[in-house]
């Protein structure tokens, strides 16, 4: 059994009328509207995180531990 909680929401006028409108079209509750694209914002906004964090860790499996590369090391060395 999933538990719920209730939350109090207040909305500009314009907004719970469209709130209104978008439940009747849709033939969806109002909570489960919400809850809907609640859920699609927070997925949008996890995926951006994560790709920050990946953009963050890119590069950093070159090999590169300093400022030169395994390969210009070994280059310099046999000059």
């Amino acid at each position: 059994m999933e538990l719920t909680v209730r939350k109090n929401f207040v909305f500009d006028k314009n907004i719970a009328l469209y709130l209104e409108e978008l439940a009747k079209e849709t033939k969806q509750s109002m909570t489960s509207l919400v809850q809907e694209m609640i859920e699609e914002r927070y997925k949008e906004i996890k995926v951006k995180k994560r790709m920050e964090a990946f953009n963050a860790i890119d590069g950093s499996a070159t090999g590169l531990l300093t400022d030169f590369s395994i390969q210009a090391t070994k280059a310099n060395r046999e000059l």
